[in-house]
């Protein structure tokens, strides 16, 4: 499961967004990971991608997940992208 189950996937991303804005890496494959699964459309990784920083990237990433589904999509993509610290972040809700 993505994230601290009892309190709702909105609340936890929202919670975590701005300290995983610093640690997710969106460039090298994620985006493609995320649009083959399903989880954003073309239009949205061409937004994600047209932000003007890597911390904006994952500011406009995270906003766009807002399901369980897509959550749990969104830590395969980070598994396969090589980002396991992220995963491990995510469901150790922020190391606490």
């Amino acid at each position: 499961m993505c994230l601290a189950e009892a309190s709702g996937l909105s609340d936890s991303v929202m919670r975590l967004k701005y300290r995983l804005s610093d640690i997710i890496e969106p460039d090298f494959g994620l985006l493609d990971q995320l649009l083959n699964f399903h989880v954003l459309s073309p239009e949205q990784v061409t937004d994600v991608r047209n932000q003007t920083t890597v911390y904006r990237r994952n500011d406009a990433l995270l906003g766009l997940l807002t399901s369980e589904e897509q959550c749990s999509m969104f830590l395969t993509a980070l598994q396969n992208t090589d980002q396991q610290h992220v995963v491990n972040f995510i469901t150790e809700n922020g190391g606490q």
